[in-house]
């Protein structure tokens, strides 16, 4: 007989069969191979319709617990019970479970600010201040995207919108002087997945791929991913030594920052560059260059970039994280044409395509100047905020403190002659908790250094009162022995 608890009173008589039924099958009553009442039978038994009791039995077939045979009453099903997954098989050791690629990016550093308390004076880099977001103009821009008639709403092409991709096409003509076809520029969700596609593409487990030491962590951590082998080459101000290159042959993939060194801010010299587009024709091996703030020059002439070069070789990366948000998740690769095809296809299965409507509210600022318009306006109002810093840093620290990489960008690493490379972490530690977001340079480097202590600014989230004031607070807590302590 079917019964029910007590509890069981407050659920609907459907799922009260249901649950019933079950809970017998699982504790033995009904066992394996074992019929059950008729649908008709308990249906009269219990004074409800043949239907609710049909509907309990048809959830009960689904799961597993019953089956049916034409003719013939409902019984238990054959694979035993109880069907449900016990809870050690719920809980399976990780290790034995996750793929090797999964393996290897959860031993790697998260190189995340996100969840830490929010500080009143964050020189984090990469953040943008939220006033410099032109809502107005990305609102009307949206809107226009949303309120165009579409005939239906599908998957776009994974290569990115066609008119975005025409309008970057003039854009990267016109700002950084690289002539190219629409249909070699491919729309991703920002140059992080830039990098991720070029590992993905051009990288095997095993192959050795081509950093800069220090460099982007997540550049580094995406070949590391992918079980790559990154071998690093030293920067200086004329960025990478590539008198240190190795065999090209055995390279898989160079990844490089020419027009400012992240984080060092060094430009590649024109010597280094030739050397470097030869050292990938020799080997046949592509270069990617990560142009991640390309429109920011502020006391020389934009640099060419190296992609003007050796367009045959060089996969040019951009983004539009440093001029109008990180948020958006917006960025392009511009790739030789035999890669065109692999590359769209690798992009169609990691997501399909970026976001269609973002993609076309950024073709229409390119299309009206209003993106242009707006880029000139961050150079000049970052280039305040550049100011304000370096004469804040030299005016409270004097001759303890180097300053590098400042004729570009929106970040600059300033080391402390009196402090040691082991002091970094110490160091911001102490400035966090008296409201001060300071970035050790040491975690930019693949291995530990005896350098000076480095720390990495970034200057574009902050009015330039709040910069002045940030300094002056880094300054009271700059006493070496009080941390050191």
């Amino acid at each position: 007989m079917v019964q029910f608890g007590e509890g069981s009173r407050r659920i609907g008589a459907t799922r009260r069969i249901y649950l019933s039924l079950r809970e017998q099958i699982e504790s033995g009553v009904y066992k394996a191979g074992e019929k059950l009442p008729s649908s008709r039978s308990l249906a009269e038994e219990l004074g409800v319709s043949r239907t609710t009791v049909t509907a309990a039995f048809d959830q009960l077939i689904s799961e597993g617990y019953v089956q049916v045979r034409q003719g013939s009453k409902a019984t238990v099903a054959s694979s035993g019970q109880p069907t449900r997954v016990g809870h050690s098989l719920q809980m399976p050791s990780a290790t034995h479970k996750l793929s090797d690629y999964a393996l290897r990016a959860m031993a790697l550093p998260s190189n995340t600010s996100v969840g830490l308390k929010p500080l009143k004076y964050d020189f984090r880099y990469g953040d943008i201040a939220s006033a410099d977001f032109p809502k107005l103009l990305w609102r009307r821009a949206l809107n226009a995207a949303l309120l165009t008639h579409r005939e239906r709403l599908g998957y776009e092409h994974p290569a990115g919108n066609p008119d975005l991709r025409q309008a970057l096409q003039g854009y990267l003509w016109r700002a950084r002087g690289i002539g190219c076809e629409a249909r070699q520029i491919i729309i991703v969700s920002g140059s992080q997945q830039a990098l991720d596609l070029c590992a993905r593409v051009l990288v095997n487990p095993g192959d050795q791929v081509i950093v800069e030491e220090p460099c982007y962590a997540m550049a580094r951590n995406v070949m590391l991913a992918v079980g790559a082998k990154p071998i690093t080459l030293t920067c200086d101000n004329d960025g990478m030594d590539t008198a240190l290159l190795p065999d090209p042959g055995q390279i898989a993939l160079a990844c490089v920052t020419p027009s400012h060194q992240f984080p060092l801010g060094g430009v590649l010299s024109a010597g280094r560059r030739q050397t470097l587009i030869e050292w990938a024709n020799a080997g046949n091996t592509y270069i990617i260059e990560d142009d991640y703030d390309g429109e920011y020059r502020y006391d020389v002439r934009p640099i060419p970039p190296l992609y003007l070069s050796g367009q045959d070789r060089v996969i040019y990366v951009g983004t539009v994280s440093k001029t109008l948000s990180p948020t958006l998740r917006l960025g392009y690769i511009v790739l030789p044409g035999p890669l065109v095809e692999p590359f769209t296809l690798c992009k169609q299965i990691a997501d399909r395509h970026s976001s269609s409507f973002e993609q076309q509210a950024l073709a229409s600022m390119i299309e009206t100047g209003a993106f242009e318009r707006h880029v000139r306006k961050m150079r000049r109002r970052n280039a305040e905020r550049r100011t304000a810093f370096l004469n804040a840093m030299k005016a409270a620290f004097g001759s303890e403190i180097e300053i590098v990489g400042t004729s570009a960008g929106l970040h600059v690493v300033v080391w402390f002659d009196r402090l040691r490379a082991d002091d970094e972490e110490r160091f911001a530690e102490f400035a966090r908790k008296n409201d001060v977001g300071i970035y050790p340079v040491s975690r930019l480097f693949a291995a530990p250094t005896d350098l000076r202590a480095g720390f990495i600014f970034g200057y574009a989230s902050m009015p330039v009162a709040l910069i002045d004031k940030g300094v002056a607070k880094l300054f009271e807590t700059f006493q070496p022995q009080a941390f050191r302590s």
